[in-house]
């Protein structure tokens, strides 16, 4: 018969403890954890959605406000639909605008949200018209190196 020692099932317990605390805490960050609170679908249309895909957040100031959960072609315009959830409690104006953003130089893509001014709210569902496409710092680079568009 085995003889246990206090002092291992108190480092057992403690190590099993702080598993659980790290697990909590990924699916927190990842947004994997319960009680994330509800969503409604919001969809918008662009030229290019360069660095985007599902999963990708969707940000306000900063501040993460939903994500990303579909992206298509729409083979009649020829734009990339992307639909996109954004957090309940949030009330966004009708003419709201959303632009494909970067962290940085090196950096990741996001889409973030520009509250318009109506007085009007979007709809569950609704389509943002106006759009900025992503950036393409190749394009830049190589407009910089060759003149550019000298007037």
């Amino acid at each position: 018969m085995a003889s246990y020692n206090i002092s291992e099932v108190a480092t057992g317990t403690a190590v099993l403890a702080v598993a659980a605390g790290f697990l909590l805490y990924a699916g927190q960050v990842t947004g994997l954890g319960g009680g994330a609170g509800d969503s409604y679908d919001l969809s918008a249309s662009f030229t290019s959605i360069e660095g985007i895909s599902e999963g990708t957040d969707v940000r306000l100031a900063g501040v993460k406000v939903g994500a990303v959960t579909d992206l298509a072609l729409n083979p009649q315009t020829f734009r990339a639909d992307a639909i996109f959830t954004v957090d309940e409690d949030l009330a966004l104006p009708e003419d709201t605008a959303i632009i494909v953003a970067s962290e940085g130089l090196l950096g990741g893509s996001y889409l973030e949200l520009l509250p318009g001014g109506s007085p009007f709210n979007l709809e569950p569902g609704a389509e943002i018209e106006d759009t900025q496409s992503a950036v393409s710092l190749l394009n830049l680079l190589l407009r910089y190196v060759g003149g550019g568009d000298e007037e």
